[in-house]
């Protein structure tokens, strides 16, 4: 790595945990259970909302009544966008005339949208109108964050409350998280990116003469306010099909850095929100902590691996050493405005926060490099994570590790003054291996399926890594993907439309069990017996279990791999 690679992912790494104070405690007083400062701000809009909802913003939910709202809420919300793919054709704001989107393609699009996900087996400027855009993804790329925050604060509040067998209102947290979080900062971000130059309009495609006296179609259309909520939000979904790689959604280097910024803001941010509103900071910062002490290694990796190049080229008569006239390394499917640094930085912060934005081709990573964004993803998607369900995810591997501390010392586990008893296990259990259950299975089924190996452009080793990836990518809510695997099937999209789904709402509603478990439990004073789960050994014990879990996905879909050549060389694939 050069000095430069250390300087710009020392830069990023600094200004991130300066902003995650004030970004915390302004969440923890947004989602406050009592009146203050900035919850009275929007008062009037809020409780407007509540009327014309009919929402009884004091009503108190169970976790059941908790996790049916949520769940017709999305279900809802899918079924827009679907209604707005297969209709669009008759709808305004089309100047380019786009017909009706195949049933597949829009049941996978609407699924990927209501889950977070924000896969795209189509390319958007030739494909979504600008209303299918703006008025279904971009819309959905709101309520989906806010449904991961909302699921979140009803799981912390499990941790806080004390007897009560209530979680919160989910409509009240829903409507918090978009009106005081998601919005206001999305519009900030918005503004920043079109003042690098990101488009914001719904005019028509503009033909243009190119220097080679041909002609060009430029894509327009309303892209900064969905590139910032897709950051944001950690969506992902980009406005043109080479997302944050297009000159049009993320322009300059310090665009880039603002979309990086945003991805991991809320995510980040959320750790000390936790600690705040379970009384004890010091343990959002050992949340934290944890999630760095994975990060930072592998991003160093990642860009340490593609600074050094492809070793299959070094003996020729290449000068691939990083100079003031070039970047050096691989940079194969990278944009030279970002370099090495950026594209390696923006790659691993990505694949870690659910975000599924790229800046760079993902399928032209080195092998080693390529490595790091699989298996971030693979880790169950809790190093950073989503906004919301990134942290309720790190949570279940929390309860997991005070689980094994207890066995260990022969203790009933303890965390944060609740005991973790059998039900409590079973929930963190579900939401710890659901995605690694997903992950193995459709990828088996995907490499002895025809029609799975007939979308794989490359033959061995590397059009597996493509099958696998894609897998994990849906299974984890990431969206990202390598090239190479033509997607846009029938097979793929229902595939991959389950395995989104099921990484989802399954995972939520267990958390949201364990809260309401956990909510109507009584405190249980510390002792000389118990687990401290803030200090440094906590934190190496949280990482272990993580980096463990993470490995009951990826061997088992490596042990595929040699199958998967066979099958695959034997139909032409």
């Amino acid at each position: 790595m050069t000095a430069n690679d250390f300087f710009q992912v020392g830069l990023y790494l600094a200004v991130l945990l300066v902003l995650v104070k004030p970004m915390g405690h302004y969440m923890a007083q947004v989602f406050a259970e009592t009146p203050n400062r900035v919850n009275r701000f929007g008062a009037r809009a809020e409780n407007l909302l509540y009327r014309l909802s009919g929402i009884r913003a004091d009503e108190d939910m169970s976790w059941k009544r908790y996790a049916i709202a949520m769940l017709v809420f999305n279900v809802a919300g899918l079924a827009v966008v679907y209604i707005l793919q297969r209709t669009q054709q008759w709808l305004p704001l089309n100047p380019q005339h786009f017909g009706a989107i195949t049933p597949d393609s829009a049941m996978n699009t609407a699924v990927s949208f209501a889950t977070n996900t924000n896969w795209q087996g189509y390319a958007g400027e030739s494909t979504m109108s600008y209303f299918t855009q703006a008025i279904g993804l971009a819309v959905q790329n709101f309520l989906s964050a806010a449904t991961g925050i909302a699921v979140l604060i009803a799981v912390i509040r499990g941790f806080s409350r004390r007897g009560v067998a209530a979680v919160g209102n989910f409509w009240v947290d829903m409507t918090r998280a978009t009106l005081y979080v998601l919005i206001p900062f999305s519009l900030v971000i918005a503004l920043l990116l079109v003042s690098q130059g990101v488009v914001q309009n719904v005019s028509a495609y503009v033909d243009v003469a190119t220097l080679q006296h041909g002609q060009q179609t430029l894509p327009m259309g309303p892209a900064a306010s969905q590139i910032a909520i897709k950051m944001l939000g950690t969506n992902g979904g980009g406005f043109f099909n080479a997302n944050s790689a297009h000159p049009f959604e993320n322009p300059t280097p310090f665009s880039n850095f603002v979309e990086m910024l945003a991805i991991f803001l809320v995510p980040a941010s959320l750790c000390y929100t936790f600690g705040s509103m379970v009384g004890d900071r010091r343990q959002g910062w050992a949340l934290l902590a944890t999630m760095l002490l994975i990060f930072v290694p592998l991003t160093l990796g990642l860009v340490a691996a593609e600074q050094a190049g492809n070793p299959a080229l070094h003996g020729l008569a290449i000068d691939a050493q990083a100079s003031a006239t070039q970047a050096g390394g691989n940079m194969e499917g990278k944009e030279t405005r970002f370099g090495i640094a950026a594209s390696g930085l923006f790659a691993a912060i990505t694949t870690a926060a659910s975000c599924g934005a790229v800046n760079a081709a993902h399928d032209s990573l080195t092998p080693l490099g390529g490595l790091v964004p699989m298996w971030l993803m693979q880790l169950g998607e809790v190093i950073f994570g989503g906004v919301g369900s990134g942290l309720y995810g790190m949570l279940a591997f929390a309860v997991v590790a005070v689980f094994i501390a207890g066995l260990m010392v022969g203790r009933t586990p303890e965390y944060l003054g609740k005991k973790i008893e059998a039900h409590e296990m079973k929930m963190a259990s579900l939401a710890v291996l659901i995605p690694c259950a997903l992950v193995v299975i459709c990828t088996a089924i995907a490499v002895m399926t025809p029609a799975g190996t007939a979308a794989v452009a490359n033959p061995g080793a590397h059009g597996f890594s493509e099958i696998l990836y894609a897998v994990s990518s849906a299974a984890n809510n990431n969206g990202s993907a390598f090239g190479g695997l033509s997607a846009n099937t029938p097979f793929w999209n229902v595939l991959l439309a389950i395995c989104m789904f099921l990484a989802r709402f399954p995972l939520a509603i267990a958390m949201l069990a364990m809260a309401g478990s956990l909510a109507a439990k009584r405190h249980v004073p510390e002792t000389a017996g118990t687990l401290p789960t803030h200090t440094p050994l906590f934190v190496t014990l949280l990482a272990c279990v993580v980096i463990v879990v993470g490995a009951l996905t990826f061997l088992p879909a490596l042990a595929l791999g040699p199958i998967a050549e066979q099958l695959m060389s034997a139909t032409g694939h």
